[in-house]
């Protein structure tokens, strides 16, 4: 008995979780149109996608029907997609974010460096008090999603690290 063959794939193509961002991105900016909004966002258990409108104003979806629809020329950009494999640092409290010891002092970290788990990350103030931040899980720190001196609220994701680093 003959076995199906699969398709083979060519060796430049892109990977399908790429293809898979590439289409849900398309839905997603024809949703922007559709509905007349300025940013969506869309979370499965392995990746968020959110894409925006780079200069357009929200818009209730009530007043879609008045705006035109997006022109070829209009910018969007994909602002987040984030794979199930990286692990998000949150905010333990509501406070200032502060990614050094002092102004004068170096980062605690900076994207691209490898921690430990326990190591510290960052401090937030609050009510006067300094609270060092350590990581939960060792790994390469893929992206700082807050910026230094920034308030922050308590679930507010701040760093973005890739355990299998």
């Amino acid at each position: 008995m003959a076995r199906p063959r699969r398709p083979s794939r060519p060796a430049a193509a892109a990977p399908a979780g790429d293809e898979r961002v590439v289409e849900l991105t398309r839905r997603l900016a024809a949703v922007l149109a559709e509905l007349g909004l300025s940013e969506v966002e869309i979370e499965s258990s392995d990746m968020r996608v959110r894409v925006q409108r780079s200069s357009a104003p929200a818009a209730a979806p009530a007043a879609a029907a008045a705006l035109p629809p997006i022109a070829p020329a209009e910018h969007l950009r994909v602002t987040d997609v984030v794979s199930s494999v990286l692990v998000t640092m949150e905010a333990p409290m509501v406070g200032t974010f502060y990614r050094s010891s002092s102004p004068t002092a170096d980062p605690f970290v900076t994207e691209g460096d490898v921690v430990k788990e326990g190591q510290v990350l960052c401090i937030i103030e609050a009510m006067k008090l300094m609270n060092e931040i350590e990581s939960k899980v060792a790994g390469r720190i893929a992206r700082i999603l807050v910026d230094n001196a920034q308030a922050v609220e308590y679930g507010q994701p701040l760093f973005l690290i890739d355990p299998q680093s």
